[in-house]
């Protein structure tokens, strides 16, 4: 069966007032749980807030938004995505539960389309709070839609990735998203020298990789 298509703003509930002086990640995944403020409410299974360390993390990585083991699951990047960009986290030195991993927003877009700029502008101000809790020491943005929804550039992600963008005095490295990646492997060595270029920034290096 097809999935229903996205409801009109007026079908939704009334809207959720979004606090600007959040405490805790854990106010914020609360919060985003009952958020009405956008039509992507109507068709979620569980909201997706994000996970990892929540204490200055030396990287959050920042996706688009819940696919559909995402949304089964509530938690970001569990799939096929989500295992590579695993694999990546890896390959830096890292496990999944010493970085932050979220999206820009909270909630699976139907069939998977990319974010609608008005969803975006409902949903930012969750992440904008998470980041300023959080404070990592850099940033990831994966994809187009990820440098757009925080930087506000619209330029394509193949001009953008590999040079160095800032949020808030935060560095972030803009790269392909690992959806993108499955789609063309060949684009794995140019992600690869970007997140080399977030260890350089970190003064780490790539662990020896046991021959």
């Amino acid at each position: 069966m097809p999935e229903a298509g996205p409801l009109s703003v007026a079908e939704v509930p009334a809207s959720t007032p979004i606090p600007v002086d959040f405490q805790s990640m854990e106010e914020i995944a609360a919060h985003v749980s009952a958020c009405r403020n956008c039509p992507l409410c109507a068709g979620r299974t569980h909201t997706v807030p994000g996970e990892g360390k929540a204490d200055s993390p030396d990287i959050l990585f920042i996706g688009e938004g819940p696919g559909a083991d995402e949304d089964a699951q509530g938690r970001p990047f569990v799939g096929k995505a989500g295992q590579l960009l695993t694999k990546m986290i890896e390959a830096m030195g890292y496990q999944r539960e010493q970085v932050f991993i979220a999206n820009i927003v909270k909630c699976r877009p139907p069939n998977n389309r990319a974010p609608l700029p008005e969803e975006m502008e409902a949903c930012l101000p969750y992440l904008r709070q998470q980041i300023g809790l959080i404070k990592p020491r850099t940033m990831v943005g994966m994809g187009a839609t990820a440098i757009k929804g925080l930087l506000g550039k619209t330029a394509g992600i193949t001009r953008l990735r590999g040079t160095w963008q800032e949020y808030e005095g935060i560095r972030l490295m803009p790269t392909f998203h690992p959806s993108y990646l499955l789609r063309d492997p060949s684009k794995k060595k140019d992600v690869w020298q970007d997140l080399q270029r977030v260890l350089k920034e970190l003064g780490k290096e790539p662990p020896s990789r046991k021959k």
